[in-house]
């Protein structure tokens, strides 16, 4: 085990940062930014990160004395040695992650239910504190939202019709106008160019007609 105290995070040298799903800035104290870097906590820690495979929110890494003490940390606290984290349940089954903890290595346990997060740390081995109540349904798995086929997608129809049939209204519109500045013997064909217009405005309203429906349809099924 190496540990090595750095006066502020920006100062860890690239090279000796080997958790790539982690920061400096994570582990730091928070209130100057010191940091003192255990790196057999943090091989851990990336060990559980692997384990779960979903990421882990630090609420507290390292502390200073100073930050330790105005949070009201235990006067040992191992979070002054960099040997502690409090990870938020927030994304995590409580269960699951104690048991990946305890698989990774982490001996101490902290459970604090009300506040969401579990304090792990290297040892000895203790817990304290009243685990997490059991959730009524499994943790929800998670899943990238459900989306139309296109090729199927009323929505894109509907906002489809709606383009085609505007762009038909302006182009019958600019064909009236031409034919009325011609020849009068084209005049009696003007009338039914304005019914055509209006034709395709009709077929352009329900298109979007169709769209919003179909939005609305998606929102109430969660599907966007």
């Amino acid at each position: 085990m190496t540990t090595t105290m750095y006066p502020h995070f920006r100062d860890v040298p690239t090279s000796a940062w080997l958790w790539p799903n982690f920061s400096p800035a994570e582990i730091a104290s928070r209130d100057s930014g010191a940091l003192k870097l255990n790196t057999q906590a943090m091989d851990k820690l990336q060990a559980l990160r692997d384990a779960l495979g979903k990421p882990l929110i630090v609420l507290s890494a390292y502390r200073s004395p100073a930050h330790n003490k105005a949070v009201g940390g235990a006067t040992a606290s191992k979070h002054m040695l960099g040997e502690a984290f409090d990870i938020s349940m927030t994304n995590h089954d409580p269960v699951a992650f104690e048991a990946a903890a305890r698989k990774v290595g982490f001996l101490g346990f902290g459970f604090y239910p009300r506040s969401g997060f579990i304090h792990i740390d290297l040892g000895p081995a203790r817990f304290w504190g009243e685990r997490f109540p059991p959730r009524a349904t499994p943790f929800v798995s998670e899943v990238s939202p459900a989306r139309e086929v296109l090729a199927e997608s009323r929505t894109l129809k509907g906002s489809g019709a709606a383009g085609v049939a505007t762009v038909g209204a302006a182009g019958v519109e600019l064909a009236r106008e031409v034919l009325g500045e011609t020849q009068s013997a084209i005049l009696p064909l003007v009338p039914y160019l304005d019914t055509l217009r209006w034709l395709f405005i009709a077929v352009a309203l329900a298109g979007i007609a169709v769209a919003i429906h179909a939005r609305i349809d998606d929102w109430k099924r969660g599907r966007r």
